[in-house]
């Protein structure tokens, strides 16, 4: 299928031809819900984490008599019910995280690429190069595009002064081809991808 490809300016600089097996699948929404829960379920750190009673630090001792206290009976105060014991069902130090096949991965993200191709928000750049690491130079050119929300996706390495620039631009994410995801294609707006980006990914996902 055939892209525009424009710069920042917004002119027209030719066309492309998108790969169908890659930019022009079927849009599944169960394989884009998969994706999107693996990828959070392993960026859970599982590091919270409450003391049991045996880490509690107090003594072992029985804290009163058996009979003639009035209270009930307590045989430690490491237990649950006594104030400062271990908590009974705590959380854990564990991980989070859950499998998901190389091949539903792969595919999950060719109908994450696909999808934004279908609803019309992918858009082709020339290049990802910018002359200077300015925020307020590339944020007038982006209001300019119309792209609120976008994720860029260069190729191999993201060009510096790009990446400077609108790193301090809410909504506006910078990603290396290889970095490329199905939640952060799924969360933007836009997905602009420059031609090197287009390249890389056809070759790896192909």
């Amino acid at each position: 299928m055939k892209c525009d490809v424009i710069d920042l300016a917004n002119k027209k600089k030719g066309s492309i031809d998108l790969d169908e097996g890659v930019f022009g699948l079927e849009v599944r929404r169960d394989l884009l819900a998969r994706a999107v829960k693996w990828q959070l379920s392993r960026r859970q750190s599982g590091n919270h984490k409450t003391k049991q009673r045996g880490e509690v630090a107090a003594s072992k001792s029985k804290p009163f008599r058996q009979k003639g206290t009035g209270r009930a009976r307590q045989g430690t105060t490491r237990a649950p019910q006594m104030t400062g014991g271990g908590v009974a069902f705590g959380p854990q130090v564990r991980d989070h995280s859950t499998g998901l096949p190389k091949k539903v991965r792969r595919l999950a993200l060719k109908t994450a690429l696909s999808a934004k191709q279908t609803d019309g928000k992918l858009v082709v750049l020339d290049s990802g190069t910018v002359k200077t690491p300015k925020t307020k130079d590339i944020a007038k050119q982006l209001d300019a595009l119309g792209w609120g929300k976008a994720l860029i996706i260069d190729g191999g390495q993201v060009d510096e002064n790009l990446s400077k620039a609108a790193r301090n631009i809410v909504g506006i994410d910078v990603l290396p081809s290889i970095g490329a995801n199905v939640y952060d294609i799924l969360r933007r707006d836009t997905l602009v991808l420059t031609k090197d980006a287009v390249d890389q990914l056809t070759e790896r996902l192909k």
